[in-house]
C-alpha cells in the first residue's frame, strides 16, 4: 500500500489541525480535488484508488510515533498526539467518481480538524497510482544523478533549502531515495516537511500554515480582515512558534497592505508561493522599511515550483536586502524525466458549526489563471479588496 503511516504527510497538516481544535472545534469543511492537467482516468484506475482509500482506514499513530512527535514538536501538546492515536481515516467520508469525460473528482467533508488530514495522503496516492497506470518507471540512478548536480550547486553556493515534495512525489520509494541522499550529502538541506521521513532520517520537520487557514478566515470573517485575523489567531495558538506567514492567499498586495507592525516584528518572515519572486522581494523589503523593521533580520521562504538554478538567482537578488530559504518539492521528488502531475486539493467550503450555513472558500493567486473558486465569489472578493 502507498500510505502506511499517518506521519507520511506534511507537518503543517498537524499544526493546522491543532489550530482548528483549539479555536474552531465545531467548524466543518469540504476539500475538493482538482487536476489542472485534466487527465483522463479509467475505471480500472478508480477501482485501485478505492482499494487504496479503503486501506487508509487501517492507518493509525503508533505508540512509538506518538512518543517521537511529542518529543520533537514542542509546539504541539501531548494531548493532540493522544487524540491523533485514536483518529482513523474514514473511507465513507471520501466521495470519488469519474465524470462523463473521465476526469477524476474527489471530495471529503468532515470537521476541519479531521478533514485537513486527508489532503496530502490522497494527493500522494493519486500521483503514484497515476504513474503506475501510465507505465512510468523511475530510473533511480538517473534521479540521483540529477540530484547530485543540485546538491553540488547548493553546497557550492551555501543555498539553504528544505524538501517539500510529498504531495506530488513520483512515488514513496523515490522520495525515500531522495531524502536519504540529501541527508547524507547535502550540507544545506535544513529538513523535510514529511514527518515520517524526518523520523526515519533524524531530520528537522519543517512547516507552518497553509492557504486553507486564510481561506477559512476569509469565508467566515470577510476578505478584508482575513489575513490579519488568520495571523492573529495563529499567534493565539502558537505564541510565536511556527512564525512564517503565508502571503498570497488573497494576493500579496492585499497581504502587505494589512501586514501590521506587530505582526512584522513577531513573525520570523514570510512565505512566497506564487507570482514574481523578485518583485515580491522588493515589495516586502519596502513594507518592512515603512514599518520600521530591519528586513535583514527577516527571511522569505520561497516555494513556488522552484528548481535550484532559479533558487540561486533569487538568493543572489536577496543579498543585502533580506535572508532567504527555499522549500523545493516536485523538482526533488518527481524529477524523473516524465511530466509531473499538477494536482491540488483545496478547501472549497466551510461552516462554523452545524447550525450555520455553508460558505464558499476561494483562493486568489499572484499567478494568472490560478484563482480557485466560482467566478461569482472570486469577483466579489476582488471587488471587496479593491483589486478590480
Amino acid at each position: 500500500m502507498i500510505i502506511n503511516s499517518i506521519l507520511d504527510t506534511d507537518l503543517y497538516k498537524f499544526t493546522t489541525s491543532y489550530a482548528y481544535v483549539k479555536l474552531f472545534p465545531y467548524a466543518s469543511g469540504t476539500f475538493v480535488f482538482k487536476d489542472r492537467d485534466e487527465t483522463i482516468y479509467t475505471n480500472d484506475f478508480l477501482a485501485i484508488l478505492r482499494k487504496e482509500i479503503d486501506y487508509m482506514a487501517n492507518i493509525k499513530l503508533t505508540e512509538e510515533e506518538l512518543e517521537y512527535m511529542n518529543h520533537h514538536c514542542r509546539f504541539l501538546p501531548r494531548i493532540y498526539w493522544e487524540w491523533l492515536s485514536s483518529f482513523r481515516f474514514n473511507p465513507e467520508k471520501i466521495h470519488l467518481f469519474l465524470d462523463e469525460e473521465h476526469h477524476l473528482h474527489i471530495e471529503v467533508t468532515d470537521h476541519l480538524y479531521k478533514v485537513t488530514l486527508y489532503e496530502v495522503p490522497l494527493l500522494a496516492i493519486v500521483t503514484e497510482l497515476r504513474n503506475r497506470f501510465m507505465h512510468h518507471v523511475a530510473d533511480k540512478d538517473k534521479v540521483l544523478a540529477r540530484l547530485f548536480e543540485k546538491v553540488e550547486l547548493s553546497n557550492a553556493h551555501q543555498l539553504s533549502f528544505s524538501e517539500f515534495g510529498t504531495r506530488r512525489r513520483f512515488s514513496f520509494e523515490v522520495q525515500d531515495a531522495v531524502i536519504n541522499y540529501l541527508n547524507e550529502y547535502s550540507q544545506y538541506c535544513s529538513g523535510t516537511s514529511n514527518c515520517f521521513f524526518a523520523k526515519k532520517y533524524n531530520m528537522k520537520m519543517m512547516g507552518t500554515h497553509p492557504h486553507e487557514w486564510f481561506m477559512f478566515h476569509g469565508a467566515q470573517f470577510g476578505y478584508k480582515h482575513a489575513n490579519y485575523m488568520a495571523l492573529e489567531n495563529w499567534v493565539n495558538v502558537y505564541d510565536g512558534d511556527l512564525g512564517t506567514a503565508l502571503a498570497d492567499t488573497y494576493t500579496s498586495e492585499s497581504f502587505l497592505t494589512n501586514f501590521s507592525r506587530k505582526q512584522a516584528k513577531l513573525f520570523d518572515g514570510v512565505r512566497c508561493d506564487s507570482g514574481n519572486e523578485f518583485e515580491f522581494i522588493d515589495q516586502l523589503v519596502d513594507r518592512y522599511r515603512d514599518l520600521g523593521v530591519d528586513s535583514t533580520a527577516k527571511v522569505i521562504i520561497f516555494s513556488n515550483a522552484l528548481d535550484f538554478e532559479k533558487a540561486l538567482a533569487i538568493s543572489d537578488y536577496c543579498k543585502g536586502k533580506i535572508r532567504c530559504a527555499f522549500g523545493i518539492g516536485t523538482n526533488l521528488t518527481n524529477d524523473t524525466g516524465y511530466k509531473p502531475s499538477n494536482i491540488v486539493m483545496k478547501l472549497s467550503r466551510c461552516r462554523m458549526n452545524d447550525h450555520q450555513p455553508w460558505r464558499e472558500c476561494i483562493k486568489l493567486s499572484d499567478d494568472e489563471g490560478k484563482h480557485m473558486g466560482s467566478d461569482k465569489e472570486v469577483q466579489a472578493c476582488l471587488y471587496e479588496l479593491g483589486l478590480v
